[in-house]
């Protein structure tokens, strides 16, 4: 998450496209989503940034979305009405992708859009997000929800920022340099 730390990085027209966003919106960092539970109460976890009207889980060195007991899953006040909770990745008494249930019961609960920041490569990790999303009975919710990669994001970075991706966790743009900015039909094929 430190990426975003950079300075006047969201003041950047294509990073804030790549995001889907409005130029110059400011991050707020562990942002309590206070996702309504039954018994009006919140739960107290934190969605990792707020951008906007965009909530943020950002997956790089993390192993998955984690899991939890349907007990406690049951008990957000939505759960029943946004997903098909019958059709989640489940166990008999677990369901998986917890972080991402959450957050999209966070971006309903505030009107907010979602996005999953991942590395291309863990298509583990895009299925799990697929497997959720295609669960969300709401149409406007589903397609609210979005996911990226870091590498899509480096490819509009600024030079310093793409080099510490690339240092630090391997990541390099998801754009060759000889492609960027020529048009579909003019690029070359690899048999050419």
């Amino acid at each position: 998450m430190n990426v975003f730390c950079y300075p006047k990085l969201l003041t950047n027209v294509r990073v804030a496209r790549t995001l889907g966003l409005q130029p110059g919106v400011v991050p707020h960092f562990g942002f309590p989503a206070r996702v309504p539970l039954e018994i009006n109460r919140c739960d107290r976890t934190e969605v990792d940034m707020r951008l906007g009207d965009l909530l943020v889980e950002a997956k790089l060195t993390e192993g998955d979305f984690q899991r939890a007991e349907k007990v406690k899953v049951v008990r957000y006040r939505d759960f029943l009405d946004v997903f098909e909770h019958d059709r989640l990745p489940q166990s008999e008494t677990h369901y998986e992708g917890y972080q991402l249930i959450r957050n999209v019961l966070a971006a309903h609960a505030s009107r907010c859009s979602f996005c999953v920041l991942l590395d291309a490569r863990r298509p583990d990790l895009l299925e799990a997000f697929y497997a959720v999303v295609k669960c969300v009975t709401l149409v406007d919710l589903r397609t609210a929800c979005r996911v990226r990669t870091w590498q899509e994001l480096a490819g509009v970075l600024p030079q310093k920022l793409q080099a510490f991706l690339a240092a630090k966790y391997g990541i390099e743009s998801a754009v060759k340099p000889s492609c960027v900015g020529a048009p579909r039909s003019t690029r070359m094929s690899p048999t050419s």
